[in-house]
This record gives structure tokens, sequence and C-alpha cells, in this order.
């Protein structure tokens, strides 16, 4: 965490659809940063060791297509918990994320979202 350029935000009411090449799989979005992402809730046959995954991402009116590689995984029971760095961010992703970074006042970009 002491090297993270973007902080994590932890977010609700988003749902993952992610493929692993041999498969696609349901989880939800448990917190985002500008250049990645921590799915929770993966089916325990999701295989977290491919190296380049596809990701769709929805949720607060929003759709976002992300290719993704897994960084970390634990697991929590009997489903999965994996961490994701996105590959070539895409511009839609980086602003969604921008709207929700806190200021230094503690309120966020775009109350928009709330």
């Amino acid at each position: 965490m002491g090297n993270r350029v973007y902080q994590r935000i932890e977010i609700d009411g988003l749902k993952a659809d992610i493929s692993d090449g041999k498969g696609f799989f349901p989880g939800v979005v448990n917190d985002v940063s500008r250049f990645g992402v921590c799915m929770v809730d993966l089916p325990s046959r999701f295989d977290e060791k491919a190296m380049r995954m596809t990701a769709v991402i929805s949720g607060r009116n929003k759709n976002f297509k992300i290719l993704v590689r897994p960084k970390w995984s634990g697991l929590a029971g009997t489903r999965k918990m994996v961490g994701f760095e996105i590959i070539n961010t895409p511009f839609d992703w980086t602003d969604f994320v921008m709207q929700l970074e806190p200021r230094e006042d503690g309120s966020v970009w775009n109350d928009r979202l709330f």
C-alpha cells in the first residue's frame, strides 16, 4: 500500500463479469483506483493465473470493458478475491475514478455520483 500512486476507493454497486480465457464469471467490485480494481465473490473455478483477462464492469449507469492482469489473489471462504492491474486504462474509466477521488476537504469531485 505504501508504494501506491493512486489510493484505492471502496465502492458499492459495481458488478463485474470477467473472462479468464476459459469462461465468464460474475463477481463484485470491492474497490477501484485509476489503474486497478479489486473483485470479490469470484467462483473458485476462476483461474486467477491467466496472464490477460477481459472484464466488463457495470453499475451507476456505466459500463466499462477493460483488459486486466491479476496482481494478487486470496480466498474468502469458497470464493476468490483478486486484485487486478488495468492494462491500457481507458479514458472513461480514469474519468469515472477521478470523480470518486476525495478532495482535500473530504468531498468528492462530483457529488452527482452519489
